[in-house]
């Protein structure tokens, strides 16, 4: 009988110049990858020789000879079809303020405004590559990570050693689809929405007023308690089949009131239990960044139902 080789392990790391790409780069080839960075998009499948014996990062960022985000999340899409090859994509993301002040601290002149003020190029790289992140199976936000955390955060992601398990937790809007990358995911539309709530509507999940109403659901204590004692139960079962990462997510309305409440609640408890959490909310993150590009004058709008 014939034994088919195991899938080429293969990490596409982008995002925007200054997120940490490059020390992305080097934690991966330290953890054992090969790795190769500005490759030109057109040339990575000539990499990807079956039966390859190592695992191979490539670093892709807007200075690639070839590169468009249609090109990057169509290679993207091709590997991810291919069952001889294992394919993620990493993102690695950062606030505007924090990417200008770090190109104004190191003096370096940004790829897409090499003779124009950081702020330039800064802006133009995230309106152009920033919607690569919606199609990302892994997003990490370096804007408040130190080196030393980013390597962790990598390790954790990526990391060759089975006996660790990475846990996203992420919450999101169904009007906006399901995110790409989830392991598990579970609706909780069926609650109470804040939303109807006329003082509570502006809220987030973040808000203890807010969580107390999505607690309050006479069906939430069983949901909560059977959910979280699943994942209990599974996630050592994932961590011995060697997998380095399980991502689950909690999808609401608009994403903003129940699904962010229940991801803090779950993060919360599972960190108690000793595993290694992370927590992305998407639609916040997107407001979050909205405001910041639109400013003051557009923080009026009306928000949809959450």
């Amino acid at each position: 009988m014939t034994v088919s080789p195991e899938p080429i392990d293969l990490i596409l790391v982008t995002g925007p110049s200054g997120a940490g790409r490059t020390t992305a780069i080097h934690v991966l080839e330290d953890a054992g990858y090969e790795v190769i960075d500005n490759l030109p998009l057109s040339l990575t499948t000539r990499l990807l020789e079956p039966g390859m014996d190592r695992p191979l990062a490539l670093g892709i960022d807007v200075r690639n000879r070839d590169f468009s985000v249609d090109a990057l999340l169509s290679l993207a899409a091709r590997l991810r079809a291919d069952p001889s090859i294992a394919a993620r994509l990493l993102y690695l993301d950062c606030s505007r303020e924090v990417l200008i002040s770090r190109f104004s601290e190191t003096r370096r002149r940004h790829p897409m405004a090499p003779s124009e003020d950081a702020e330039i190029g800064v802006m133009r790289e995230l309106e152009l590559i920033s919607s690569v992140a919606d199609q990302a199976d892994v997003v990490i936000d370096t804007t408040a990570l130190t080196v030393h955390d980013l390597k962790d955060e990598i390790l954790r992601w990526f990391g060759r050693d089975g006996r660790n398990l990475a846990v996203s937790v992420q919450s999101f809007s169904y009007k906006r689809g399901v995110p790409r990358g989830l392991d598990m995911v579970i609706d909780v539309r069926f609650l109470t929405n804040p939303h109807w709530v006329p003082h509570l509507r502006n809220g987030t999940g973040h808000d203890p007023a807010v969580r107390d109403h999505v607690t309050s659901d006479i069906r939430f204590p069983e949901f909560f308690t059977r959910m979280r004692e699943l994942l209990i139960l599974l996630l050592p079962a994932y961590r011995a089949e060697g997998r380095a990462h399980f991502a689950v997510g909690f999808g609401c309305t608009g994403g903003r009131h129940r699904s962010v409440a229940v991801t803090e609640m779950l993060a919360d408890a599972l960190a108690e239990r000793g595993w290694q959490v992370s927590k992305r909310h998407r639609e916040l993150d997107r407001r979050a960044g909205a405001l910041i590009a639109s400013g003051p004058a557009n923080t009026a709008h009306g928000e949809g139902a959450a």
